[in-house]
């Protein structure tokens, strides 16, 4: 399984770039928002690859949030690469999130191929899916990811971890032993 390609750009659509990678060249589909980010000559994308029976086929993305958002939607049932290519051309990462977090059926419904009910099943099965609006590449976010997961493998509560970790600071293994002091008292 291919989860990343390098290689220069022979030829660059607004859905699509060929790649040319030692002598072969690659057909990668890619949404309108990492069509705009592409802006040198060479360039490595990470990549989701399907295979069918009557294809092979490849989804590059520059941010590894909007690969995670595409393999999410993908897993909907009644949502194929196709519309969640588009959802992805349609909206970030982030934006993505807080229409799932608001649950805006009339924001999805903007999306070529997502129809009232289809808007409706994908927010409710992407309840859970959020983006941190912060810089995603910091320790500091990285440290918070890993001390509510390591709380919640503890059998604490989403919401009791994050009213306990609210404006904590520090690494990971200082936030969990902050949000468990505080755990204790809830």
């Amino acid at each position: 399984m291919l989860v990343g390609i390098e290689g220069t750009i022979e030829k660059k659509d607004p859905t699509f770039v060929h790649l040319n990678v030692n002598g072969l060249i690659y057909e990668v589909n890619i949404s309108v928002n990492t069509s705009n980010a592409i802006s040198e000559p060479r360039v490595k994308l990470l990549v989701t690859q399907i295979i069918r029976e009557d294809a092979n086929l490849l989804f590059g993305f520059m941010d590894m949030h909007e690969k995670r958002m595409f393999d999410t939607l993908i897993k909907i049932n009644g949502v194929g690469p196709k519309v969640a290519m588009a959802t992805c051309s349609t909206f970030t990462p982030i934006t993505f999130s807080r229409v799932v977090t608001d649950r805006d059926v009339g924001l999805l419904k903007r999306v070529p191929g997502i129809g009232p009910k289809a808007a409706s099943r994908i927010l409710v099965e992407l309840a859970d899916f959020i983006v941190d609006s912060r810089e995603s590449s910091s320790v500091l976010d990285s440290s918070m990811s890993d001390a509510v997961l390591a709380l919640e493998s503890l059998g604490f509560k989403k919401e009791q971890i994050k009213k306990a970790l609210s404006g904590a600071t520090g690494d990971t293994s200082e936030l969990v032993k902050f949000g468990l002091k505080k755990l204790q008292r809830l």
